[in-house]
């Protein structure tokens, strides 16, 4: 689940550096940290003068100025309290805003999830739960460490001018605290590190068990399902116990800690008031203050366990995010997706497969060409297809767009020059325009219309309830394995990119569907270079060239389509 977080109070580094986004809002943060730890001291020394002077017999008129200035100091530290909160949960939201669209556009940028051993529950998981649970880190767990750091020196600071017997007896028990809380944080993490792969276990299978409910239910095997589902649940419930029990004994070994602190200075003090070598009001500014030393590191503690959860994810989060690696710099031009692709040599190999799917690949796509590849399922087309949509890398040989290596492109401005219309085409709720104006954005109605015209969709479209404004996707209007290949087609039609690559768009069709499909890849074919990978033979015989894919290596020489 990615590399172990340090004990508390460190956290990841790279976590670290994404708060330079909100550097403003921080350092914002720090200074009522600062402002806050002078009205503690503030606080504490007129609450002991208009005590000591109450005590000393005087009247409500003589403490009436100690006792404004006290209620204006209660105020004002309220309202850094409200800043202090205001200021760190802007922080975490821009912070965290940047952090999830960083995660998107990582998986946009990076491989295939089936070539990364990533499952998309655990990045749905963690672009949802995992950065929400990161929030108090930034909120609240960050704000915390300012004060944890800069009220225990000012307090030590002002006792230290008073008494300094007082301040060394602070100084002796106060690092009990941070120790405590290093002992239990490095089991405290472990626990939430245990906690959150037992959630992304309890999603991928849960996701799992929803997609496949048509088929569970067509064999009966839904109670087996209900049981394992129970089961991983459980396991979740364990790990989130675990991590509360950590939490409890944690808050309790603090406020032990915290507790005999305060003893000790409180025994030290009335001693040396006793012996009268402090005075009154010196000692009771100094029992005011001890509190007020201990509190920021409990509250400390209190925020870190808040935070445990995020943190834990934190790592692994991260690893999503720059597993892509940094985008290639060299730029393509449309007139790029135009030239002869060459594969040299290609080769691939899956993750824990033991034999390449490719095996020293030699073909080359001309412009304005279409070509057919065809062979067994298994053979190694969508790969092909993947490959040069740069999903995936070979791990041998190159492609060469020109004489250009495809890999030194920059990844975005190739693929906007490519249509991909894949085997099963997602259909994404919205409306059916909507739907087609994923190949587009900037696509108007007339152009989303056209674009469906020449794919073959604008006939069942039209007879929907609202047309091109019908709802489709999750919870709208079902579409047919054909209706959706249409719309797919629809998609390529309106981006009008120069390269095309199609993967078996007629299959599972019946005949009728298979030749509109097959009347609209001949209009999408015209001007443009198309990869079509088919078992379907009467597809291929659109061709204008057949190639034939054996054990990972084409047919040689390539087979005339008829």
């Amino acid at each position: 689940m990615g590399r172990p977080m340090a004990a508390v109070p460190a956290l990841d580094r790279r976590l670290l550096r994404r708060a330079r986004a909100a550097r403003t809002l921080l350092v914002a943060d720090a200074a009522i940290g600062v402002v806050a730890a002078l009205l503690v001291l503030a606080q504490a020394v007129l609450l002991a003068r208009v005590a000591a002077r109450g005590f000393g017999g005087a009247t409500l008129a003589e403490v009436l100025t100690p006792l404004g200035l006290l209620l204006a100091v209660v105020c004002a530290r309220a309202a850094t309290v409200w800043g202090f909160e205001v200021a760190g949960r802007r922080a975490a939201s821009g912070i965290l805003s940047r952090l999830r669209l960083d995660l998107v556009e990582s998986r946009l940028r990076g491989r295939a999830s089936a070539l990364d051993g990533v499952e998309s529950a655990e990045v749905a998981t963690a672009a949802v739960t995992g950065i929400d649970a990161l929030e108090t880190t930034f909120a609240r767990y960050l704000p915390q460490v300012v004060l944890a750091v800069v009220v225990p020196i000012a307090v030590v600071a002002l006792v230290a001018s008073i008494d300094l017997v007082a301040a060394a007896v602070m100084l002796v028990t106060l690092p009990l605290v941070p120790v405590f809380m290093w002992l239990v944080g490095r089991h405290a993490e472990r626990r939430a590190r245990e906690r959150w792969q037992a959630l992304a276990l309890l999603s991928n299978h849960f996701l799992d068990v929803v997609r496949g409910l048509p088929t569970l239910r067509a064999f009966g095997r839904g109670r087996e399902q209900s049981a394992r589902i129970e089961a991983v649940s459980e396991e979740y419930r364990s790990a989130t116990m675990g991590t509360l029990r950590v939490a409890f004994l944690s808050g309790a070994i603090l406020e032990l800690a915290a507790t005999l602190g305060i003893a000790l200075v409180a025994v030290v003090v009335g001693v040396r008031l006793t012996d009268g070598r402090i005075g009154f009001e010196p000692a009771l500014t100094v029992l005011v203050l001890t509190p007020e030393l201990y509190l920021p590191l409990r509250n400390l503690a209190v925020q870190f366990h808040a935070s445990a959860a995020g943190n834990a994810v934190a790592a692994r989060m991260l690893d999503l995010v720059e597993d892509a690696g940094p985008a290639a710099q060299v730029g393509v031009s449309p007139a790029g997706a135009l030239r002869p692709i060459r594969f040299e040599g290609v080769s691939f190999r899956y993750p824990l497969r033991e034999v390449d799917v490719l095996r020293e690949l030699d073909f080359e796509l001309e412009p304005g060409e279409l070509v057919a590849v065809v062979g067994p399922s298994g053979g190694g087309k969508t790969t092909l297809l993947s490959l040069l949509l740069r999903f995936a890398e070979p791990t041998g040989g190159r492609i060469l767009v020109g004489e250009r290596d495809l890999a030194s492109l920059d990844v975005t401005a190739w693929r906007a020059l490519t249509a991909y219309v894949p085997q099963h085409p997602t259909i994404f709720r919205g409306t059916v325009a909507d739907n087609i104006r994923l190949g587009d954005p900037g696509a108007g109605d007339a152009d989303v219309r056209e674009a469906a015209v020449l794919a073959g969709a604008d006939g069942f479209v039209s007879q929907l309830p609202d047309g091109y404004a019908t709802r489709v996707g999750e919870g709208g209007r079902p579409l047919s394995t054909g209706q959706r290949r249409r719309l797919a087609l629809a998609r390529a039609f309106v981006r009008d990119a120069p390269l095309v690559l199609l993967d078996e768009p007629t299959a599972d069709l019946d005949r009728e569907s298979a030749a509109l499909v097959g009347e609209a890849l001949e209009r999408l074919s015209a001007g443009r270079t198309v990869l079509l990978a088919a078992h379907d033979t009467e597809l291929s015989a659109h061709a204008d060239r057949v190639v034939r894919l054996e054990s990972g290596r084409a047919l040689e020489p390539a087979v005339e389509a008829a």
